[in-house]
């Protein structure tokens, strides 16, 4: 009987900590922000550093402009993987002034072709959510095979 009134007590709790009041907070805050767009156009969005010896760090910088009337922030920037850091304009960009996302790629654990990614987020209409991406060959690369004799059946 104990067990009981315990779940009881326990489902009511769960009930009443279940508040939409978070839910209604992300949707003032999103009509908020659409107040505040701008449009932005990517003068470069790709790069293709050719080749690189194995080891070797690259930068690429790509420059966008803020071709809106109100001022563009660039909220976030995700590289695709732990090989490459991202850096970013901070500051707001103001109409008709430009931004920039730099990226420094590490080949230190890649050969042959690599084609990797920047996730850019940002208040604007036209493109809010840009993959920048960067591409190339790593060449003079260090083997890991390994060298397996192969037993024989008895």
């Amino acid at each position: 009987m104990k067990r009981i009134i315990y779940l009881l007590i326990l489902v009511v709790v769960f009930c009443y900590c279940n508040d939409d009041t978070k839910n209604k907070k992300i949707t003032i805050n999103a009509n908020a922000d659409s107040l505040n767009l701008t449009t932005i156009q990517w003068v470069d969005t790709t790069f293709n550093f050719d080749s690189i010896k194995q080891g070797e760090q690259k930068s690429f910088t790509y420059t966008c402009i803020n071709t809106g009337n109100k001022p563009l922030v660039i909220k976030e920037v995700r590289p695709g993987c732990g090989c490459t850091v991202a850096d970013y304009s901070k500051e707001a960009i103001l109409p008709g002034n430009k931004g920039w996302v730099t990226a420094n790629f590490d080949s230190k654990r890649f050969c042959d072709l690599v084609v990797k990614s920047i996730l850019v987020i940002s208040n604007t209409s036209n493109d809010p959510e840009r993959v920048l991406k960067f591409s190339g060959v790593i060449t003079n690369c260090e083997s890991n095979d390994k060298i397996v004799i192969p037993h024989e059946p008895q």
